[in-house]
């Protein structure tokens, strides 16, 4: 959430940059800053009316102690307490409409996030051949076919020696990221609807989102959701940040509108596992923790041997929270193209002013820290860029020998 004193004092620069994600956006500040007054108004009229309310008590009070006629002051007190009731109202729902329209507000975007198109940074390895595509190499160690029969269209069977890779997989980058100062978590994947709010899927992605109605409760699309929610409604020592921490879970997306985009296989699937990074850091310390998440991103990637491009993305393709994103996109032989498989955002202090999450320096008043996430591996999409990059002629593949110590095998043979 964009803090509302920024906006009164300077609206007209907050209008500016959202401008640059395209839509309505300057109409959107125009109507906070109305709301604003509005409920400003109504807020400070019934404050002065219940002060006159409280003076007009007090006048009823020592008449009735001296035995004067009252009936004049108290016909006085109840006109007051209407207006007071009818104002207070007012402003109840001029403040309910407010923050439901700061809700609607995404993330100023950092001046050096692209313009409305994509820019390519940087391309790292060699790409461009072009080759057999995941399910081929796999053939039934990716069971498509027994996974609809089972759940429907987009789940799969991971089978055989592909287990071992995801496991090694996430071992090997939990491993990795403990050593770049990461607490390792598993956290839950059920929850409420405030922890999804807090991270700005909602109300922006709803339609991508698992809901169990009978418990009020969502399934994540991301760990981010509960990493970033750790410590909402705390108030940590600035002398402690950063905080970082490495979540392990299952994620589930419905994929909604994405009919007939990427149906085979398990590029994009409803339910994958993911390793996801996520810090708390001071606001000035923000950006350069952005691209040590980016440096960690494509070590992952280079260690893994995948050839990969880094894209700065688009200020009108940024999600509500995110003030600059980078995608990491690998090189996939088997679409014959790139394809995204990890990225990073600074959400700068958009979900901790959400989430009520504060820090404080020594002799200061609290203020609102920073938050950023960053995909470490997302299982499935490695799985098919370590396949298809790693095919050989016959259909064998050859898999990286960072993982072998944490029990992926050096070789798969060719599909059955």
């Amino acid at each position: 959430m964009l803090d509302l004193r920024l906006i009164r004092r300077e609206p007209g620069t907050v209008r500016a940059a959202l401008a640059r994600r395209g839509g309505d956006m300057a109409a959107r500040v125009d109507r906070v800053v109305a709301l604003d007054a509005r409920w400003r108004e109504a807020a400070q009229s019934a404050e002065r009316l219940r002060a006159e309310h409280r003076a007009a008590s007090e006048q009823v009070a020592a008449a009735k102690r001296s035995g004067a006629d009252a009936g004049a002051l108290l016909e006085r007190l109840k006109a007051l307490s209407g207006e007071v009731k009818v104002l207070g109202e007012r402003a109840s729902a001029a403040e309910a409409g407010l923050q439901e329209l700061l809700a609607m507000l995404p993330n100023l975007p950092d001046p050096t996030a692209a313009e409305p198109r994509d820019e390519v940074l940087r391309e790292v390895g060699d790409a461009g051949a072009e080759g057999r595509d995941h399910l081929e190499l796999a053939g039934e160690r990716i069971d498509m076919e027994r996974g609809a029969r089972l759940s429907g269209s987009r789940f799969a069977y991971l089978r055989g020696e592909l287990v071992a890779l995801e496991l090694a997989l996430v071992q090997w980058v939990l491993a990795k990221l403990t050593g770049h100062g990461f607490e390792p978590v598993i956290p839950p994947v059920l929850v409420r609807e405030q922890a999804l709010y807090g991270t700005g899927f909602l109300p922006d992605t709803e339609q991508q989102i698992y809901r169990l109605s009978a418990d009020d409760l969502y399934l994540v699309g991301t760990s981010e959701v509960a990493l970033a929610s750790m410590h909402a409604g705390e108030i940590l020592d600035a002398s402690d940040l950063p905080l970082r921490y490495a979540g392990f879970s299952p994620c589930f997306r419905r994929e909604a509108g994405a009919a007939g985009k990427d149906t085979r296989g398990i590029f994009r699937v409803h339910q994958f596992d993911k390793v996801e990074m996520f810090s708390f850091v001071r606001p000035q310390d923000s950006p350069a923790e952005h691209e040590r998440l980016l440096r960690i991103e494509e070590e992952i990637l280079g260690e893994l041997g995948v050839p990969y491009r880094v894209v700065n993305i688009a200020v009108n393709d940024l999600g509500a929270s995110a003030a600059k994103k980078y995608d990491l996109e690998a090189w996939l032989p088997g679409q014959g193209r790139y394809r995204e498989l990890t990225s990073t955002s600074n959400t700068t202090d958009f979900q901790a002013r959400r989430l009520a999450i504060r820090m404080r320096e020594e002799g200061r008043k609290p203020e609102v820290l920073h938050t950023l996430n960053g995909t470490a591996v997302a299982v499935g999409r490695t799985i098919v860029a370590l396949l298809e990059n790693g095919q050989r002629e016959d259909g064998s593949v050859v898999l990286p020998e960072a993982l072998a110590p944490f029990g992926a095998p050096a070789q798969l043979p060719p599909a059955g």
